[in-house]
């Protein structure tokens, strides 16, 4: 269960996030982390939050946010709110590592997802930080933080993961681990 103060670090990439603010903690109004990613380089692809809007505080170094088709380069100080169902990514475009504040309102179960996230990597089912398609789309059926990716119709993905997801569910997959967060979806 993540809570205020836990820190998680991937141990392939070194990427840092310590929670600062949980859902459970803010009544499910939102979900604040600082980040420090040191992986060059987008870590998910292009993709868009249902119910979500995402928030970035650059403290140091520099991030790369691609919306609406465009990329702009954030530093210190700047800051950039992303839009419920706008396409978006952000990622360390530097070789120096990014550190930001992080916020995803309503924060639903996104410190959860983080959380199963960095446990599967560092159990080693992350390569080159994918986590294999049954994987990725059982998590997007069963997480409450709804996403989409950006680049493929709905309608397939939607498919994909109402048949996919709970074949993979009857193979012990899950959204949200047990073994990472005490509990299972």
């Amino acid at each position: 269960m993540p809570t205020i103060g836990q820190i998680l670090k991937n141990p392939l990439s070194g990427d840092t996030y310590e929670f600062i603010e949980t859902s459970k903690d803010t009544d499910g109004e939102r979900v604040t982390m600082k980040a420090t990613v040191r992986t060059k380089g987008p870590l998910v692809p292009n993709h868009f939050h249902v119910f979500q809007d995402e928030t970035f505080e650059i403290i140091s170094g520099s991030l790369t946010v691609m919306l609406d088709g465009q990329t702009k380069t954030l530093t210190a100080g700047e800051k950039i709110t992303l839009p419920k169902n706008t396409p978006h990514n952000h990622y360390n475009n530097d070789e120096i590592p990014v550190s930001y504040i992080h916020t995803m309102s309503p924060g639903s179960d996104f410190d959860y997802l983080i959380e199963n996230l960095v446990g599967l990597a560092a159990d080693g089912k992350s390569k080159n930080g994918k986590y294999g398609l049954i994987q990725e789309l059982v998590t997007l059926k069963y997480l409450d933080s709804k996403t989409y990716l950006a680049d493929i119709p709905l309608g397939v993905q939607n498919l994909l993961m109402n048949i996919i997801g709970p074949i993979g569910r009857l193979f012990g997959y899950r959204a949200i681990y047990k073994k990472y967060s005490g509990i299972e979806k």
